[in-house]
């Protein structure tokens, strides 16, 4: 249950630091945002990044190994490199309608499952 806990919480934490990123690139559609200073955007994004590390500090103690956890270092790293990319694609797809998913992008998928294959073959 461990590894489905970290991972539920990589994927929260994921889209909370997908939101401070690039959630404030729609305020510009907002009526409440659009004049924003770029001062109180960054403290926005910083408010909304507060809870991606309140997710994904224990999501990472949870699943390491070395505090009882199933996953090494590295396969840490490719979940939460993966699971950053699905939520980074879902949000673009879902908020900015002009972003399209190609082939290409697919490909990228593909080597990224072959990495995370590969990295927890033993």
């Amino acid at each position: 249950m461990r590894s489905v806990y970290t991972i539920l919480l990589l994927v929260l934490s994921n889209t909370f630091m997908t939101l401070a990123w690039y959630g404030h690139l729609k305020f510009k559609d907002m009526k409440w945002s659009a004049h924003l200073s770029i001062a109180t955007v960054i403290l926005i994004s910083w408010g909304i990044a507060l809870f991606e590390y309140m997710l994904q500090v224990p999501a990472n103690r949870l699943g390491f190994k070395e505090y009882g956890g199933p996953f090494t270092l590295l396969q840490l790293k490719i979940i939460q490199e993966v699971i950053t990319l699905v939520v980074f694609v879902a949000f673009s797809l879902l908020l900015f309608k002009t972003e399209t998913f190609r082939l290409n992008h697919l490909i990228g998928f593909v080597f990224l499952i072959l990495a995370v294959y590969f990295i927890f073959k033993k």
